[in-house]
């Protein structure tokens, strides 16, 4: 039987340094002293449920159980790296579970037609580089960047972070080859992920576990406005050119154009910094980024235009300047058909009913849709809370999640890939 309780007793083993970069709170950065010591735990995990285990060139932990065949694997993973001062189930519950799964086929020395392979991925959240799902995108081949070119908040480079750690870890990093060549081929038979769902659908519905039927689509901005600084007490109100305020009638445009579409439309501005940053003077710029998400390329695009045609009107209005970067874009990653189906029975198979919705949160599964077909496991989580130390789930569904997961993976012997 999948043991969910050992699973989340795992997760929160690795919740507290030396497996946090913090001592106080949990920051798990790719390629830091608690990523390694976190990776030479599960590698002894995976080998204690049976499997091979080895770093590949982007500092992907990868266990390995054999199959009896000579099909292509199964891929089950989540991201090992974490936010600061985050919960300790976001990413790393779907490397347990995934876990659990082969303990239970290895004790009961049940090989499969196919191999698995587990991927505890790193720097998923952007939290160290600013490249999401950045092992992921290596993983699946595309990864479109030169390891010389993005840098740490520290200065280090990725070249830098990835020759350190290779001599840390004795592990074949690659650090001198741009792109790192981790990509896999051929590809995969299918990629399974089990998350935290962070939102509250499951447990409003009073439901432990759904199936996530696609991964919405991502725009980031960034926006930067330049007005005038002037002195506080003597610059006339109608004479302003307030960088400041007129940033904060475009955040308030972005929350209004969001409320206005349907619930799978959202919008936030998650940072804003101004300047000159002083109690006495007009503020003369503010930067601060736009992230926009809805289920499908055509919505998140349509919004994302509806928000910057206002925040060009605000400029205006105000004698502003408005000057906006795209940072990034994620199309819409909706899960395998088939693989639905599939999942849809092993949860039926649990005397469950099969929940579908679509993730808002963006996940290694969308990145990992190029190499091979994709399923999403969403396991309840209290009150939705995520990247936050008040994330919390129960043992009792995470057992009901992995094994759902155990049933789905045996389906899979009938499953031909793409």
């Amino acid at each position: 039987m999948v043991n969910g309780k050992r699973a989340v007793e795992r997760c929160d083993f690795l919740g507290i340094a030396p497996y946090s970069d913090t001592e106080d709170g949990l920051y798990r950065g790719y390629l830091t002293p608690a990523y390694a010591a976190s990776q030479r735990v599960i590698a002894r995990w995976m080998t204690e449920a049976g499997m091979t285990t080895r770093i590949d060139a982007a500092g992907n932990l990868v266990g390995r159980y054999e199959g009896a065949g000579s099909r292509p694997a199964l891929i089950i993973g989540s991201h090992l790296d974490s936010v600061r001062d985050a919960g300790r189930y976001d990413g790393p519950l779907g490397i347990m579970l995934g876990i659990e799964c082969v303990a239970v086929l290895s004790a009961m020395q049940e090989r499969l037609s196919f191999p698995i392979e587990i991927y505890a991925f790193g720097d998923e959240e952007g939290s160290r580089f600013p490249l999401a799902m950045l092992t992921s995108r290596a993983v699946a081949g595309v990864l479109e960047c030169d390891i010389e070119e993005p840098v740490d908040s520290a200065g280090a480079s990725l070249s830098d972070a990835l020759a350190s750690y290779g001599l840390e870890t004795q592990a074949p990093v690659a650090a001198d080859v741009p792109g790192l060549q981790a990509a896999r081929h051929p590809g995969a038979l299918a990629y399974l992920e089990a998350h935290i769902e962070q939102g509250p659908v499951l447990e409003s519905e009073g439901l432990a576990l759904g199936n996530v039927t696609g991964i919405a689509a991502q725009r980031r901005f960034s926006a930067f406005v330049s007005g005038r600084a002037g002195h506080a007490g003597t610059t006339a109100m109608m004479l302003r050119r307030d960088a400041f305020a007129a940033a904060a009638a475009m955040v308030l445009a972005a929350e209004e154009c969001a409320r206005a579409e349907d619930a799978d439309r959202v919008a936030t501005v998650g940072s804003i910094i101004v300047g000159p940053g002083a109690a006495n003077v007009v503020p003369g710029a503010a930067r601060f980024t736009l992230d926009v998400r809805a289920a499908t390329d055509e919505a998140c695009a349509a919004l994302a235009d509806a928000i910057l045609a206002k925040f060009g009107a605000i400029a205006a209005e105000r004698s502003v300047t408005l000057s906006v970067d795209a940072l990034h874009h994620l199309p819409a990653s909706p899960s395998d058909s088939r693989l639905l189906e599939l999942m849809d029975a092993a949860i039926a198979d649990e005397g469950l009913p099969a929940r579908r919705l679509v993730s808002g949160a963006g996940h290694d599964a969308m990145i990992l849709s190029a190499l091979c077909p994709t399923a999403m496991l969403f396991i309840r989580c209290r009150e939705g809370i995520s990247h936050n130390p008040a994330e919390s789930v129960t043992a009792e569904d995470c057992t009901l999640a992995g094994r759902v997961m155990l049933r789905f993976i045996k389906l899979l012997e009938d499953f031909h890939g793409a």
